[in-house]
């Protein structure tokens, strides 16, 4: 009788739920959560408010919008995994810096703002603004997406003078204007390359004049 019910629930998805919601097979036995490492699991099982009587079938659009109201978590949904399993997919708002406050380094997201993560229980080796500049957050966000390998050389970025950058990838600095690009980055591995094979000690690349890349080296 129970398999039946389960068949006429895809035929009939208007009634099928509601009507096996009652049913003691289908109450909550466990939630498994994915997509998590800063958020806390605890608090996501908080916002979604079930329990052993709760149902698998009940709408999930409602425990959703609870779980996106953390300030860790971007987006939430939400799988049954029958018969008694809810599965909660989780993307978290990744940080992309430490910005130094007087209570000490504060992970910022790509919109620059604060995350509710310590940077001293998390792996969180990111680059440091001296300020919360979000042109540099933003830039940095970017610079994660588009290239990473560069994004995790970057061990400190910061304004200089009005409308300039300076960015740290020991032992190199990278020089450049406030409306450089991510792409641009690229233009500085054949030039590190080069330099490596010359044996040449190389201490800063500047970036701020069009289609030229200019080394100092010692």
């Amino acid at each position: 009788m129970l398999g039946a019910s389960v068949a006429l629930t895809a035929s009939a998805p208007w009634w099928g739920p509601p009507a096996l919601s009652g049913l003691t097979y289908f109450r909550v036995q466990r939630v498994q959560i994915t997509g998590i490492r800063y958020a806390s699991a605890s608090d996501i099982y908080a916002k979604l408010e079930v329990d052993t009587s709760s149902s698998v079938w009940q709408g999930v659009e409602a425990m959703e919008a609870r779980v996106e109201e953390l300030p860790q978590i971007a987006n939430a949904e939400i799988d049954r995994d029958l018969p008694a399993t809810l599965v909660v997919n989780v993307t978290e708002k990744q940080p992309v810096a430490l910005v130094a406050t007087a209570a000490g380094m504060l992970p910022l997201d790509s919109a620059g703002m604060p995350l509710a993560i310590d940077p001293a229980r998390s792996d969180t080796d990111l680059p440091i603004l001296l300020t919360r500049d979000t042109t540099l957050v933003r830039l940095l966000a970017t610079l994660r997406g588009s290239d990473p390998g560069i994004f995790a050389r970057i061990s400190e970025a910061r304004r200089i003078g009005k409308d300039q950058l300076l960015f740290v990838m020991p032992p190199v600095r990278i020089r450049a204007m406030q409306d450089v690009t991510a792409a641009r980055f690229a233009d500085i591995l054949p030039v590190e390359a080069d330099l490596a094979r010359r044996q040449v000690r190389l201490v800063e690349l500047d970036l701020r004049f069009r289609d030229q890349v200019i080394a100092r080296v010692e």
